[in-house]
């Protein structure tokens, strides 16, 4: 059995670094043009070289996202770039625009494409026409239920499948929304949505300017489009089986930290379903640790059917926060036990932290003393990036991270 890909998002170099050192198979980022993500950071040629490197040194591959909607000025270089993508070691890019797929065929040959999201591909002709065309991979709708996601696999050979599994779900259809456009002339379909769907909504009548209703189902009013994230690692076994290639998360704009915990806690489920598949049980372990990033409440979207009132959220559009990530390990002396760290958030001594690292579980302990650069013992790390050390009742590694329950 191939194993399935983790795929996971990269908004900057340093959050590639991070995917892949936390157990990500491949990663997909936005180059400098032509894709969908304007609130990252994205990459220019020369870090996207740098990243290539990065990732192939340690068995990982490279997507680029070239996902745009485009109008006519909109596609032009696009094969100039897709020549310096092919000639940086890209793995592959992604397309939804059957122009743009032509045009970066042509120009770069050796590059695979893959179908996006937001080509709506939702039915088993639409991918074998992909295929003909020369599509390494499609990347379904993400309206399609897991038992249509079985046929599509079911009645096409030669293609990759890629789904979406964990992470923020547009109101729209695959995200080809117009609303962002309409409402503040930013456009969701050249990557600079402004989320209107989270937006608070009240109902203004004709004949009565200024009066504004709520459209409640709360005392606090309602979010009518605001859905919640998306959560499918309890049915990783489902996913696997159903023969999907790649399992995608959704966060380019998130921060290291969530991608850490996130990819972390997938990337260990996925290998305990493949070390037994017979007699493979989920661990609810792993889904507690996705509740320690930031998140909304979590829905199976439509896996199972057609999503509900029960994908949305109602009653705001704010996170979930329950802990604050406080450090993360730059050095660790194996005599005397103490680890160096980079400052993320205040910490005192006396407070109980959690410790974690790619491929195991975490620990827990209380901070006994704390110590600077120069080894004179200090009463609290408050500055930003400030280097403080303490001693650790287990090994530690470079690139751990320390959270602690938020205190807010």
């Amino acid at each position: 059995m191939k194993k399935i890909e983790l795929l996971a998002p990269a908004g900057d170099l340093n959050k590639l670094k991070t995917a892949i050192d936390y157990g990500a198979d491949a990663v997909y980022l936005g180059g400098s043009s032509f894709g969908l993500r304007k609130a990252s950071k994205n990459f220019s040629i020369e870090e996207i070289r740098e990243g290539v490197e990065y990732a192939h040194e340690r068995g990982a591959h490279v997507h680029v996202t070239l996902n745009i909607v485009p109008h006519n000025n909109d596609i032009i270089g696009i094969e100039e770039y897709a020549k310096e993508l092919e000639d940086a070691g890209v793995d592959a890019v992604i397309i939804s625009d059957p122009g743009m797929f032509s045009l970066v065929k042509s120009a770069a040959p050796k590059l695979d494409i893959h179908i996006s999201t937001q080509g709506s591909v939702t039915n088993s002709q639409t991918v074998n026409f992909w295929k003909a065309q020369g599509a390494k991979r499609v990347v379904l709708a993400r309206e399609l239920s897991l038992e249509e996601i079985r046929e599509i696999v079911k009645n096409t050979e030669g293609i990759e499948i890629e789904t979406f599994c964990h992470g923020a779900m547009c109101m729209s259809y695959s995200g080809r929304c117009l609303l962002s456009n309409y409402m503040t002339g930013r456009d969701a379909n050249m990557g600079d949505c402004a989320q209107p769907c989270r937006y608070k909504y009240y109902l203004v009548e004709e004949k009565r300017p200024g009066e504004y209703f709520p459209i409640e189902e709360h005392d606090e009013g309602t979010f009518i489009m605001n859905s919640k994230d998306l959560n499918m690692i309890a049915h990783l076994d489902e996913l696997i089986e159903a023969g999907i290639a790649s399992l995608k998360i959704e966060g380019r704009v998130k921060s290291d930290y969530y991608l850490a915990t996130t990819i972390r806690s997938y990337r260990m489920a996925i290998d305990e379903y493949y070390s037994d598949p017979k007699n493979y049980k989920f661990d609810p372990y792993y889904e507690e640790e996705l509740k320690k990033v930031s998140h909304r409440d979590w829905t199976t979207g439509f896996f199972y059917g057609k999503a509900k009132e029960d994908s949305q959220v109602y009653t705001d559009n704010s996170y979930i926060r329950g802990y604050d990530y406080v450090g993360v390990v730059t050095d660790y002396d194996e005599d005397t036990k103490i680890a160096t760290v980079v400052q993320k958030n205040r910490i005192f001594p006396g407070e109980e932290v959690e410790i974690f690292g790619p491929g195991r579980k975490h620990f827990t302990q209380t901070i006994e003393e704390m110590y600077d650069e120069d080894d004179n013992v200090i009463d609290v790390a408050n500055k930003a990036l400030q280097i403080y050390k303490f001693k650790t009742i287990e090994p530690v590694e470079e690139k751990y991270m320390i959270r602690r329950k938020s205190q807010s």
